[in-house]
């Protein structure tokens, strides 16, 4: 005999317990899912993908060497990727994917998607035509982003952009039009980014233009007005005027010069007209060429006479002719010398007269070299403010045309595959299809059986009794369906005895005389086994040499009388009713030791007949003649009988059917006992079925007492 294990299944053991109480369930539900699976499938319309690729590089390439707008490390942000990644699925891009394909009034697009293009106008007036395609194109730009597909490819720099619909050709022809405009929007978003910088630019450069030209302007102005005359000017790296010559300073630098030589002249001439010298040692004598070329004449004529007069005589014609040649040289010699010594005190008088004009000219010049230096104050803050708004000027107008250069410069992304037209579908895919079925009979199947297990509230196995009641299991009894229990308990080696022998002997631990002399037997509804319980526990205890007596309570539908096969004419009712023999209500059985009193005539109020204390009286009567008092009672719910029993016993066995009242219920009915403070020595879960019971709960029913083969002789 095996004892009844009071400890949990483990978790898996219940699962599994679970799984096989549902088992048809399950099985129906997944059979069901797999058809409809596969029935959807086949009437789901191909879809084809069109895919292309491209790459998205960090580095954008810039062939002019001007720098943009943002900075050079801009697109090594860790959110470079993922925003290029949203801007691939923005709703911008694919209104301009519709607006360049004409997607919206191309009704072979909404047939490819499964919609029917008449729909857009199924109700609207004949002059709505407008708000028809403004439909018509916010239809399209949603289904362009819903059918789209976004797959960077993990570890790159790459990106594949594929397209599903209804027709192969379709979808290469977005998929190729979705990747060449993101590479436009992309280049429109930079040119754009610069607009507002040269709109501010164009502003700043117009302002300018107007400050330069004033600036100019009163410049020109003021030279003008104040007669300064700019001959030569010098810009510095910074843009600024740095030196600057006026013809008033030309003027006085050349009179300067002038007066200088004069000066230098003057004291030469001063000098020639005191030293009063030869004419050979006078300067211009020297430098007279009438002069050098008389006495160069004179000296020839002189050598000529001299050779002459080695072979002639002085009064020899020819010779004297000579002579009077040299002597008239010799005047004009004299002639030439006296006429440059005369001009040395006219050179004096004439470099003195020269030396004072240009002494008075520069006296004058510096006077108006006074003014207008004075005057270049206000002359050089004009010409600083020029300066100053030239500079910017420039500036701007050369970072404008930067701006506008960096705002074409080449795109950062290139397409590396172009999209192709697909050969085959990519969808549907039957066997797919047919493992998410699957998958999804199996969630719902498991969502159904949680569901019926917790429906079904009943307690399924022994191991609940102590979890869910609180109470203790004395042992459960198997379903003998087909069988008569009073035969199966008249055999010792059967299951059913088996059983309540297990029960008997927990019985005898709950108490410290061992079985109880007095006990009840209820349940909390009929037809849950106990009065077979009562029987059997009557029976189990006879067996023991024991004598025992079975009261049957239950005078609503009294049934142990007919266990025995005698007559329900005097019994428990009549000593409740006043009659004092006992003794002549008890009926012997062919049980050993085991005697019976039946319910009796079924009265009026079986409630009012327990309420009295004779029921007491007659259970310690009965034990002064047997050792054990069994009370077959009536179930507890909605009768007030049990409870009123309660009070005559040590305590109550309760039945209760295995999957058969809700646990609420035998809950209700067991706080019903314990609020009369009757004492529950324990449960009993009747009706067990073989599967529950092979789970580690019940007793090896068939266990083997000599013929059947292989068992263990007891």
């Amino acid at each position: 005999m095996k004892r009844v294990s009071s400890l949990a299944p483990p978790l898996l053991l219940q699962y599994w317990q679970i799984i096989n109480r549902w088992k048809w369930v399950i099985a129906s539900i997944l059979v069901v899912s797999v058809v409809l699976g596969f029935v959807a499938t086949m009437m789901m319309t191909p879809q084809y993908t069109a895919r292309a690729r491209v790459e998205i590089s960090r580095d954008q390439k810039n062939i002019t060497k001007v720098e943009g707008l943002e900075p050079a490390d801009a697109g090594r942000d860790l959110e470079f990727y993922q925003t290029q990644y949203a801007l691939l699925e923005a709703r911008t891009l694919g209104e301009r994917v519709v607006r360049r394909l004409r997607l919206a009034s191309n009704d072979a697009f909404f047939a490819a998607h499964g919609i029917d293009p008449a729909a857009f106008a199924a109700g609207k007036p004949a002059g709505a035509a407008s708000s028809i395609a403004d439909e018509r194109e916010k239809a399209a730009t949603n289904l362009v982003l819903a059918h789209i597909g976004i797959a960077p490819v993990r570890g790159s720099a790459l990106v594949d952009v594929s397209y599903t619909s209804g027709s192969p050709a379709l979808s290469a022809e977005i998929a190729n039009a979705w990747t060449q405009q993101f590479i436009e929007a992309s280049a429109d978003r930079r040119f754009s980014s610069t607009a507002d910088a040269r709109s501010f630019l164009e502003r700043q450069l117009n302002d300018l233009r107007g400050k330069l030209e004033k600036s100019e302007r009163d410049l020109v102005s003021y030279a003008s007005e104040r007669d300064i005359v700019t001959l030569h000017r010098t810009q510095g790296a910074d843009g600024k005027t740095q030196a600057e010559r006026t013809l008033t300073a030309v003027d006085l630098e050349a009179l300067n010069d002038a007066l200088s030589k004069a000066i230098a002249d003057r004291i030469a001439a001063e000098s020639r007209m005191k030293s009063g010298g030869s004419a050979d040692s006078n300067p211009l004598a020297l430098a007279n060429s009438a002069l050098s070329q008389l006495r160069q004449r004179r000296a020839e004529v002189a050598s000529e006479y001299a050779r002459m007069l080695v072979q002639f005589e002085p009064q020899y014609p020819a010779a004297r002719a000579l002579h009077e040649q040299l002597g008239v040289l010799d005047a004009s010699i004299a002639r030439e010398e006296r006429r440059v010594t005369g001009l040395d005190s006219n050179a004096f008088r004439e470099a003195t007269r020269r030396e004072a004009e240009l002494r008075e000219q520069v006296s004058v010049l510096k006077k108006r070299l006074d003014v207008e230096q004075r005057d270049s104050i206000q002359y050089n803050i004009y010409q600083r403010e020029a300066d100053t708004n030239r500079q910017l000027y420039d500036a701007l107008l050369q970072r404008y045309k930067e701006i506008g250069v960096a705002g074409v410069t080449p795109s950062n992304i290139a397409i590396v595959d172009t999209a192709k037209v697909p050969a085959k579908p990519s969808s549907p895919r039957l066997f797919l299809n047919l493992a998410l079925a699957m998958l999804g009979g199996l969630a719902f199947a498991g969502i159904a059986t949680i569901a019926l297990d917790q429906i079904d509230e009943g307690l399924r196995e022994p191991s609940q009794v102590n979890r869910v009641l609180q109470v203790p299991l004395l042992g459960s009894v198997p379903d003998v369906e087909g069988e008569d229990a009073s035969k199966a308990l008249a055999d010792a080696k059967s299951e059913l005895s088996e059983a309540y022998l297990s029960i008997r002997s927990n019985l005898s631990f709950s108490t410290d005389h061992g079985v109880p002399r007095s006990l009840m037997v209820t349940s909390t509804r009929p037809a849950e086994g106990k009065s077979t319980t009562a029987f059997a526990l009557a029976t189990v205890l006879g067996r023991t040499s024991k004598k025992v007596i079975l009261v049957d309570a239950d005078m609503r539908r009294p049934s142990v009388h007919g266990l025995f096969g005698v007559k329900n004419e005097r019994g428990l009712s009549n000593f409740l009713a006043g009659e004092n023999d006992w003794r002549s209500f008890i009926v012997e059985t062919p049980l050993r030791g085991v005697s019976i009193m039946s319910s009796g005539p079924i009265p009026p109020s079986a409630a009012e007949l327990l309420s009295s204390d004779r029921m007491g009286l007659l259970v310690r009567q009965l034990l002064e003649e047997f050792d054990h008092v069994v009370v077959d009672s009536p179930p507890i719910l909605g009768l007030a009988d049990a409870p009123l029993l309660s009070r005559s016993v040590e305590g109550s066995v309760f039945v209760v059917e295995a999957e058969g009242v809700a646990v609420r219920g035998v809950k209700s009915s067991l706080s019903r006992l314990q609020d009369v403070h009757a004492h529950i020595f324990g449960v009993v879960l009747t009706k067990l079925k073989r599967r529950q019971a092979g789970y580690g709960y019940g007793y090896g029913y068939g266990y083997g007492y000599g013929n059947e083969e292989g068992g263990d002789a007891r």
